[in-house]
Order: structure tokens, then sequence, then C-alpha cells
């Protein structure tokens, strides 16, 4: 194959992905708005989780990976039980189509709307790849019942569990776990809400667990 029909068939692909880019429908400005992350780490990498709400413009959760080198954001990460940013205004949807992205966010030690302590104004934060979205549609009503997904990451037994959210009221849940064998995605609580040391105990066959996140205020109701 000589190097001009090398160059016309890459001409080609790359016309055919272009052309699939324009069949993509207009972002929804619904969707625009200020979206909240958790961030939380594992032994090498953060990860930024869409605070999800019931309702529009937030009614998604979404994982990324965060592509970053800086030091002090790891530290900040690790070292605290619950980071969060406040970004600048952007559309979900752009997340939900698995889009790269870059966004300027104020970094809390602690919720941004509770109370959270400011560390870094307008950092630049690079959402880098998805690894996890479900709209929140469809929900099934809220029961005792809990079920997680399971997703991988990096090496073959790095996987994050993250619950699926039923109706209110219910939680948003993410745990890291480093096996598979054994690890159940569907058992019964005790309460609808249960605390997380129940949790925990009920992932006790997943090998090493890591608590990542956990929220219930912003699913007490479906107004949230």
């Amino acid at each position: 194959m000589n190097r001009v029909l090398i160059a016309l068939l890459a001409l080609v692909a790359m016309a055919s992905f272009a052309e699939e880019e324009k069949k993509l429908p207009p972002l929804d400005p619904a969707y625009e708005g200020i979206h909240g992350m958790a961030l939380f780490g594992t032994s090498s990498n953060i990860f930024a989780s869409h605070m999800a709400l019931y309702h529009k413009p937030h009614d998604a959760q979404i994982i990324y990976k965060v592509k970053s080198s800086n030091a002090a954001l790891y530290q900040l990460v690790k070292n605290n039980e619950l980071v969060t940013i406040k970004p600048e205004k952007f559309n979900l949807q752009r997340l939900m189509r698995a889009e790269s992205l870059i966004v300027n966010a104020d970094v809390y030690i602690g919720h941004f709307e509770r109370d959270g302590m400011l560390v870094y104004e307008s950092m630049p934060i690079e959402l880098d790849e998805q690894v996890y979205f479900r709209e929140l549609k469809d929900l099934k009503p809220a029961s005792k019942q809990q079920e997680y997904d399971m997703v991988s990451y990096n090496r073959k037994n790095d996987r994050l569990l993250i619950h699926r959210i039923q109706q209110a009221p219910n939680f948003d849940h993410v745990l890291h776990i480093g096996l598979e064998a054994g690890c159940l995605t569907k058992f019964s609580t005790s309460k609808i809400i249960p605390s997380k040391a129940e949790l925990q105990y009920k992932f006790i066959n997943c090998g090493t667990i890591r608590p990542l996140y956990y929220e219930t205020q912003d699913f007490a109701s479906s107004k949230h």
C-alpha cells in the first residue's frame, strides 16, 4: 500500500469521525449550572464524583478520573475525609457525553455548601476520563434492598463500587475495593439508609476496602 493511498484512507477516516461528531444533538441549556463535586483518592488516583440531586441540572451520577500532577491537591484529598469543589458554570451534558474537560474550581475541605473551608480558589481541575455514568431516571422505590455497580480502572484488581441511588429517602455511596471474588453487589440492609459501618461490613469479602464518599442529606427528599 503506497503512501498516497494511506493518506487518503486517513482523510476519509477523519472525515467520517468529524461527521459523527456533527450528529451529536446540541447541549441542553437546562444542564448549565454550578455542578459541585466530591474529590476522593486511592493510592495513585484522584476521582471527582458529581454531587447528584434528583432534579435537573444535577440528575446524574458521574465519576471522572482527575488528571493532576499537583502534589498539594493529592495530599489534601488523601488527608481529609471530605474534599469538595465548586466549579465555574458548565454544561453537565459534556460529562454525560464523556468529554474531557478542564474547569476552574474553588476547593474546600468539607462540603462547599455546608460550612466547608475554602482552601484554593480557581484551581484548574482536569476531568480526564469518565469511569461511571448513570442518569437518575426511572428510579426504584427506596427499599432495604441495595444494589451497587462495580467499575474497574487501572490495574486488574482496582475497582470502585457505586451505590445505585433509589427514590427518596436514599443515599450516595462510593468505595474502593481490591478484590472481586466473593464480593456481593446486591444485598439487604437493616434500614433503607444504613450506617456506613453496616455497609462496610456487607463488603467484608471484597478484600481491602476504602470508603470514599457517603451522602444522605441531598437524598432525604425528592425536592432536593
